[in-house]
């Protein structure tokens, strides 16, 4: 978070097509043309209009992650990763966007704009960089962020865990060793404490169904997760860290990860509520419309694999539950196939796909009977008047399944800023706001003020 695929290779997040660096598949890729030329540009605007007012509070916002946009996260997995040789990173985040420094900034533009409401993540390496120590600094940091949407009556979604790790944790065997459970939930409880006050609605975790997402089902990935430069990466990370098991990421084993997050999430769950009950606590996930041809069973595996472990969590453990969605997936009888051969492609190599979003969430609602949150939803482009349309068709399906009675509470943009993403780099650009990385100035993109008129009428 990210943030898919080209030809056969469409996953449900972003980051996913980051994060493994697959950029090479892109012979054949039909790049998006003009706007107008987008599926449901012609009528998007008018559908949303035509459906009248969202709900009273309705979230309106984008969002961030720190180590993507913050920089200089040098206690964490991540930095570590991207820093040894080999790695599987085109480049490193180093000084990120700076928005470490010029949050207040970032903030402003998205306060200034319309919308009401910022997502974003602390970052557990800062706040926790040796294991038992907690810096106030970086706690009183988060206190300034969190002030800083408060005085422009900014709604606030925090992240405890953006995929991002302390490196310590990840030098004791991540989310497969033991005890992994009760140490998060230290920290989110430390959080809470010194911040809960201030803050709106809380996540546990972003996307942790990641693995299972890129590897449940034969697909192109399949074996990429034991491919020898990887393990060469963990290799290293683990020597410079004298550790018998360097587990980060989407790095391990997969059924011992989402065992050790499920349990981290319930333990966090109960740690925040003992300290605030009144704050709202969930997770996100990243869901694909999954697209069924021919026999169904394939897909119906994927969900099974994919999601119906986090439906069973939040409905134990959860306020709400966050829905991340980029794009479809088709899925024949033999595993995962590639998008048409007429696909319109994004410049991250996903299909550019809108309409998914309005079939991910009445598919969520069917299994998750708690509100529903779209906590990340966007495209990557060097074509502003691309993601407008995009934006448009997404808000229009969110307004049709309000009008279905389906309970969606919010949309949060991703990104408010173009950011780091993964193993791609710098090179996707999903924000609403320009950075140049030579200075940081910002340059607030057309898009940005579309979603702030949007928000400002409250989808009218």
């Amino acid at each position: 978070m990210t943030d898919q695929f080209n030809h056969g290779n469409s996953p449900s997040n972003p980051r996913r097509r980051t994060l493994l660096g697959l950029g090479t598949a892109l012979a054949g890729a039909a790049m998006l043309p003009g706007a107008a030329m987008l599926p449901g540009a012609a009528t998007a605007a008018a559908a949303t209009k035509a459906k009248g007012p969202f709900p009273k509070n309705f979230l309106w916002g984008a969002a961030i992650a720190g180590h993507q946009a913050e920089g200089d996260n040098v206690n964490s997995d991540a930095w570590l990763l991207e820093n040894v040789q080999p790695t599987e990173f085109k480049e490193p985040s180093g000084a990120g966007v700076d928005h470490y420094r010029l949050f207040d900034q970032d903030i402003g533009m998205l306060a200034q704009a319309g919308l009401n409401t910022f997502r974003f993540s602390i970052e557990w390496a800062r706040v926790e960089p040796v294991e038992g120590l907690f810096s106030v600094a970086a706690l009183e940091h988060y206190r300034d962020v969190l002030e800083a949407c408060r005085k422009r009556g900014l709604r606030t979604m925090v992240s405890f865990n953006h995929f991002v790790n302390p490196r310590w944790f990840a030098a004791r065997g991540g989310w497969e060793a033991e005890g992994a459970a009760a140490l998060f939930a230290r920290y989110c409880e430390k959080v809470t404490q010194h911040l809960g006050h201030l803050i709106d609605y809380a996540t546990t975790f972003n996307e942790p169904n990641l693995a299972r997402l890129l590897f449940g089902i034969p697909g192109p990935l399949s074996g990429m997760a034991g491919n020898p430069r990887m393990k060469a990466m963990l290799a290293e990370a683990a020597r410079q860290t004298g550790s018998d098991k360097f587990s980060a990421w989407l790095f391990g084993d997969f059924d011992r990860i989402q065992a050790g997050q499920l349990q981290g999430h319930a333990a966090a769950y109960q740690a925040v509520k003992a300290v605030r009950p009144q704050l709202p606590v969930g997770f996100s996930i990243a869901i694909a419309d999954d697209q069924a041809v021919g026999d169904p069973a394939m897909r119906d595996r994927k969900r099974a694999i994919a999601y119906e472990p986090w439906f069973k969590a939040i409905g134990e453990h959860g306020d709400f539950f966050g829905v991340q969605t980029y794009t479809r997936e088709l899925i024949g009888p033999e595993g995962v196939l590639p998008p048409p051969k007429d696909a319109v492609m994004t410049s991250a190599h996903m299909e550019y796909y809108p309409q998914a979003l309005e079939a991910t969430l009445r598919y969520t609602a069917q299994h998750v009977k708690k509100p529903l949150y779209v906590t990340e939803n966007g495209t990557s482009t060097d074509d502003d008047r691309q993601r407008v349309a995009y934006i448009h068709t997404a808000v229009a399906g969110v307004a049709n399944c309000l009008k279905d009675g389906i309970d969606v509470r919010g949309y949060i943009h991703w990104s408010l800023i173009d950011n780091f993403e993964w193993i791609f780099g710098y090179g996707p650009r999903f924000g609403l706001i320009g950075v140049d990385r030579k200075t940081m100035r910002r340059t607030a993109k057309p898009s940005l003020a579309v979603l702030g008129k949007i928000a400002r009428a409250n989808g009218a």
